[in-house]
This record gives structure tokens, C-alpha cells and sequence, in this order.
């Protein structure tokens, strides 16, 4: 049986009639900048996540970059993040002028480890950004600390639409959530996009003066800002993708309780409330036994990844703010993630399971 990575065109079939009724309506508008359609969007988006309003931009990247400025942080300013992350995180909070500092993780979750954030604090530390890896939650308990403390907390959710921490949603608990509407995200779109949502309207208004090349009237640019705005036709795919949501993240969590039932602790917990982006499993230790258990299923057609194979302690752009980051780098080397996608199959998910544990005996 081939189980593919991610199947987008199986998923975009499922919707297809609908996903083509959206594309006729922008064309038809040509609202290509901005518009009804990106308004749309951002309210519903909001909405789904419990917060005042949301600020669409051009990629994810770009969302905790501009999330970053509209907080006024910037050269002089310290900002935590987790070693286990995609380089956009560390790429950021450069943007932004600050300075990244790399905490570890947690061993088992690999979740920023908030033991290691409270050690490297200093008098210059403004901000931390706790990234929800793979869809699984930071706990809110260490945010709400954090934020009691007087650090600005930017929730990097670009793998966790729509997931939870007890009754609250992602973007709740910070002071803003970043997310990224790459195409291969749990919404994604048919390109780049992001957004940042927020319970501070000042911060998201002045996230759309920044977005928009610094202005807020056509002519009148009272900052120097960025182009990277969310254009119409994203906005239309994500807000029509948004309403099957729901529906897509419990198919996911039904998959990761299979995975689970099947691989028991080679799976890397999760809480409730995770919306599962990715399903990450740990190869035991040995010479090269990942890219064993990884040909072996290539071998039988399954597909398989690694998230993140280079952690930030090792990445060669960041060698300047290089630290020990022990469990990052320990999990870097053992990690696979497996297949998930929301409409594979329960046969599928067996077929996975069984490439996957037959070469580990």
C-alpha cells in the first residue's frame, strides 16, 4: 500500500465544487489586494479562535516579525525561543532587530522547556516565544507565568490551528499568535500566507499599518513598513477551508489515537486539545537506525519526514548564538514523523505502523 505524506489533492477534491465557486467569485471581484475577502477571513478566523480579531500577511514568518514590531520590540531586546523549531522562528525575531536566545526543550514533548526559559533570563530579555511544535500545546500555566513576570509572549501556532489548552484556544494566552497558512499546514492555503491574531486591537491595527508599507491612508506613510499583505484569493481558499476545520482536526486526532494505540511510547505525547500537524515517532538508538527504518518504508511505499533533523543549537546561520541544547540535539537525531493526514484511512495508518516497527523488531 503507498501512504503519501500529506495528499492535498485528496483533500482538495473532497471540496472541490466549493473551492471552485471561491476562485470564480474573486476573479469575478478582482479584489486581488486586500478587500471584503481578506476582511472576511480574518474575522471568521478570529472568531474560531476565541479572540477580538486576527491581521492576515504574507507568510508566518512574516506574522511573528510583525507581531514582534507592533510590540516594539527590537534592537537591544533579548527574545527566548525553542531550539526545536523551523528556522522562521530564530529568522523572526533577526528581522525584528532583537536577539534570539535558544532554550532547550522538554525530552519527552520537546515543547519549550520552561525550567531552561527561567535560566537564561536576563535584564534584557523583553519576550518569549513558546512554539506549539507539531500542534501539541504549550501549557497555558508556564505563559500565564510568563507573561505575570513581565515578558511579552508571542505564541508561535503556525502547526496549531485551532488547538486548545483546557476551554481556551491558541492566541488566548499570549500577548499575540503567529500562524503560518503554508500550503501543507492544518489550513493551509494555495501559497504563502500568516496571520496574527490577538485580544489587543491597538496591536492588530498596528500590525496592518506595518503589513501595508507603514501607512494607513493610500498616499500617507507614517512608517517605514513591509509589503507582505494576505491577498484576496488566499483569503477566500482559507476562509472556505476554514469551515470543513473542525471537521479535518478530529479526523487527525482520531488518527493520532491510533497511532498511539499501535506504537505506544515511540510516539511523542501529546495533551488533549493538540491538532496534530505532524505525528512524530522516536527510532531506538543505534548506527544509522532512522535512515534504516526510513528506507524500509520507502522501500514498501510509505512516506516519511523528519521535523526537525537540524536544531537551531546546530544550524549553521545561527552559529553566533549557538548553546548547549542537549535535548533538542538528542531528539534532532531519533525523531521520524509518519504520515497524517485527516482524510487517510484507518488501513492506511496500519500499513504505516507496520513499516514502521518491522524493522525494529
Amino acid at each position: 500500500m503507498n501512504v503519501p505524506f500529506q495528499d492535498l489533492t485528496r483533500l482538495h477534491d473532497s471540496i472541490r465544487s466549493e473551492l471552485d465557486e471561491t476562485v470564480r467569485r474573486v476573479v469575478a471581484s478582482s479584489a486581488f489586494i486586500g478587500g471584503s475577502e481578506v476582511t472576511a477571513f480574518e474575522e471568521a478566523f478570529a472568531m474560531a479562535h476565541g479572540v477580538a480579531g486576527a491581521a492576515g500577511c504574507g507568510s508566518g514568518t512574516d506574522a511573528l516579525a510583525l507581531a514582534m514590531r507592533a510590540l516594539g520590540i527590537g534592537p537591544g531586546d533579548e527574545v527566548i525561543i525553542p531550539s526545536m523549531t523551523f528556522i522562521a522562528t530564530a529568522e523572526a525575531v533577526l528581522h525584528a532587530g532583537a536577539t534570539p536566545v535558544l532554550a532547550d526543550v522538554d525530552p519527552g514533548t520537546l515543547l519549550l522547556d520552561a525550567d531552561d526559559v527561567d535560566s537564561l533570563r536576563t535584564d534584557r530579555t523583553r519576550a518569549v516565544i513558546p512554539v506549539h511544535l507539531y500542534g501539541n500545546v504549550v501549557p497555558f500555566a508556564a505563559i500565564d507565568r510568563w507573561r505575570r513576570s513581565g515578558l511579552v509572549v508571542i505564541e508561535d501556532a503556525a502547526q496549531a490551528h485551532l488547538a486548545t489548552d483546557g476551554e481556551r484556544h491558541v492566541g488566548s494566552a499570549g500577548d499575540a499568535a503567529c500562524f503560518s497558512f503554508y500550503p501543507g499546514k492544518n489550513l493551509g492555503a494555495w501559497g504563502d500566507g500568516g496571520a496574527v491574531i490577538s485580544n489587543d486591537l491597538a496591536l492588530l491595527s498596528e500590525v496592518r499599518r506595518l503589513r501595508d508599507h507603514g501607512r494607513q491612508s493610500k498616499y500617507v506613510h507614517d512608517v517605514i513598513g513591509w509589503c507582505s499583505r494576505l491577498d484576496g484569493l488566499q483569503a477566500a481558499i482559507l476562509r472556505t477551508k476554514l469551515a470543513h476545520l473542525q471537521e479535518w482536526t478530529d479526523s487527525r486526532r482520531s488518527h493520532a489515537e491510533h497511532y498511539r494505540r499501535r506504537l505506544g511510547n515511540a510516539v511523542v505525547p501529546w495533551t488533549d486539545g493538540a491538532v496534530h500537524h505532524l505525528l512524530v515517532a522516536r527510532v531506538p538508538d543505534g548506527p544509522n537506525a532512522r535512515d534504516v527504518v526510513q528506507a524500509h518504508m520507502s522501500d514498501r511505499g510509505i512516506a516519511s519526514g523528519v521535523h526537525y533533523p537540524v536544531p537551531l543549537s546546530r544550524q549553521p546561520s545561527l552559529r553566533r548564538w549557538w548553546r548547549g541544547c542537549p535535548a533538542a540535539e538528542s531528539a534532532a537525531d531519533s525523531i521520524v514523523s509518519l504520515p497524517m493526514d485527516p482524510l487517510m484511512s484507518g488501513e492506511e495508518v496500519d500499513a504505516v505502523c507496520d513499516a514502521f516497527e518491522q524493522p525494529i523488531g
